[in-house]
């Protein structure tokens, strides 16, 4: 295989691949003054794009995600699962624990934050089947939530990851999505097809990031105005923080991967545990170890039933405002996350690797949901309405709420809001990195202007979306943005297992020749060994005048 020869040219002083940079710079910037110019109307266009794309296309992401699913687990248990990313020799450049804290930091940090609590209590309330307020919808509220935030969530990352991570450490190609497809596309990815998939990248990427961006800087906002009323919540103050944390992940950005992103990294999953731990220990602990078990258990027990329910028989479109938006937000975040593992995971074999991105993280988010979103559930079927009315007027506000039923409440929504901010700054320097590499053909050391380039603008995305219309604006991005690339994801399926089959081959190959070389040498070495035999045995005695004559045979 060939490498991918990018055309590497300066623009603005920096180093980038031009039609993938200025396509996406275009489509920014026209995308940004349209919804400023049409502020007014862009919130009723955000609302009727995104019931248009979720009423028609729904179908399509529940099918193409339990594609996805099926397909890691395929590779990690077929033949494919011993080839170790990097070649046989390659060693793991990071700790499983520093590496399970950047791609967790990464993947989920600011949502689970966001909808740990108010996602179930949402489901509760509304749920898309049976009467509300239960404790069968409570139940039911909890699977649908582990569905949207477990093995399907990350089996879309894994996919994009393990695909980016073989065809660059073990194909020596460029770390960008087109390099994915190589042996589906062959020597087209050096031109136009390879730069629309990259743009197309890049703008979900972007969107998929500055969703998460934007629901983050709304619970920093929130959180400050609980614990300081002086500090209004609203759309200045908003705006106002995302400046400054994009400014402190800038500054993260620039120092880079080793250094920037995995200490920071590191740092939130310390806090987040210490944070987990403190609920179980200050909240109903038997309860919340109680319901994890169960919760897990209806999770298994439910699972084809939740991920193939396509909301056939009803017309509510509950589906396209949760599963179908998540399903979006998770491809869309594909290539940033996927780029992002892929970066750190070199050395590790195909089964391990899956594995640990499928499984690991999904049972720590279970326990995070179980410990947060079943106590909220818990407080609020005991007649408690406080967590249910903050997620009703403000669900950015439902964690600080919530913090407010346990001991040392305003201590913890500090640690909260930090928090928050702490997986802001990860999510926007990791996005970054991401877009960088994309937009510089996969250069390892882009310029520190591109770095700071792409990171700002992560920031403005996300400024102008909240402008534009808020909570509304940023589901609408992400699910518009997020269809593209399901098909691109899909065509990834199928260029991956060519990849892979044709290593497998070639190892099958070579395994073959070895052998025979093997048996050729042992069959050698056993005809010498007998024509030694033979020979020793046919050779003529020689007297050993060593031995004096016997005098009685005279």
């Amino acid at each position: 295989m060939s490498k991918v020869k990018i055309n590497i040219k300066k623009s603005m002083g920096l180093e980038v691949n031009g039609p993938v940079f200025w396509s996406s710079i275009v489509f920014l910037v026209i995308s940004i003054a349209l919804v400023l110019i049409f502020r007014e109307s862009a919130e009723a266009f955000f609302s009727e794009a995104q019931a248009a794309v979720t009423s028609t296309m729904g179908w399509l992401f529940i099918l193409s995600v339990n594609l996805f699913v099926g397909f890691c687990l395929f590779v990690a248990f077929s033949r494919f699962g011993k080839i170790r990313l990097g070649g046989k020799e390659a060693k793991p450049e990071f700790s499983t624990s520093s590496w399970f804290a950047m791609l967790f930091s990464a993947g989920m940090g600011i949502g689970l934050l966001f909808w740990s609590i108010a996602e179930p209590i949402n489901h509760f309330q509304t749920p898309p089947l049976g009467e509300p307020g239960t404790p069968a919808a409570a139940r039911q509220a909890m699977n649908f939530t582990f569905l949207h935030w477990g093995l399907h969530a990350w089996a879309i990352y894994a996919l994009v990851a393990l695909a980016l991570a073989y065809f660059t450490y073990n194909r020596q190609l460029p770390l960008t999505v087109r390099s994915a497809f190589y042996p589906f596309l062959g020597e087209r990815i050096h031109g136009i097809v390879g730069h629309v998939i990259d743009t197309l990248a890049v703008i979900a990427t972007l969107f998929g990031l500055a969703t998460s961006l934007g629901l983050g800087v709304q619970q920093v906002a929130a959180g400050l105005n609980h614990v300081i009323p002086a500090i209004v919540n609203n759309i200045t103050t908003q705006i106002i923080l995302i400046i400054v944390i994009t400014g402190i992940a800038t500054v993260s950005v620039v120092t880079g991967v080793d250094k920037g992103v995995r200490i920071l990294s590191e740092w939130n999953i310390r806090i987040a545990l210490f944070v987990l731990v403190a609920v179980l220990v200050l909240g109903p602990t038997v309860f919340i170890l109680g319901s994890y078990v169960q919760n897990t258990g209806s999770y298994i027990g439910n699972f084809m039933q939740l991920s193939f329910w396509n909301e056939a028989f009803s017309n509510n479109n509950w589906q396209g405002s949760w599963t179908v938006f998540y399903w979006a937000w998770w491809i869309s975040w594909a290539p940033f996350v996927g780029i992002f593992i892929a970066r750190v995971s070199k050395g590790r074999t195909i089964k391990e690797f899956v594995l640990g991105v499928l499984i690991a993280p999904s049972l720590l988010s279970f326990l995070w949901m179980t410990a947060f979103g079943s106590t909220a559930l818990r407080e609020t079927l005991a007649g408690n309405p406080a967590i249910a009315d903050a997620v009703a007027a403000d669900v950015s506000t439902a964690l600080f709420v919530f913090f407010e039923q346990l001991p040392f409440s305003t201590i913890l929504s500090v640690i909260g809001i930090f928090l928050v901010a702490g997986f802001f700054v990860t999510s926007s320097d990791s996005g970054s990195l991401v877009v960088v590499s994309l937009t510089s053909g996969g250069n390892p050391n882009p310029s520190v202007g591109l770095r700071v380039f792409w990171a700002l603008s992560g920031g403005a995305v996300a400024a102008v979306l909240l402008l534009g219309g808020g909570l509304q604006a940023l589901q609408t991005a992400v699910i518009i943005t997020g269809l593209p690339f399901a098909f691109i994801l899909l065509l990834m399926c199928y260029s991956l297992y060519r990849g892979l089959d044709e290593e497998a081959a070639e190892e099958t190959k070579l395994g073959r020749a070895q052998q025979r070389k093997a048996y050729q040498q042992l069959i050698t070495e056993m005809l010498a060994k007998r024509a030694q035999k033979q020979d020793s045995r046919t050779a003529v005695p020689q007297k050993d005048s060593s031995i004096p004559p016997n005098p009685n045979a005279l």
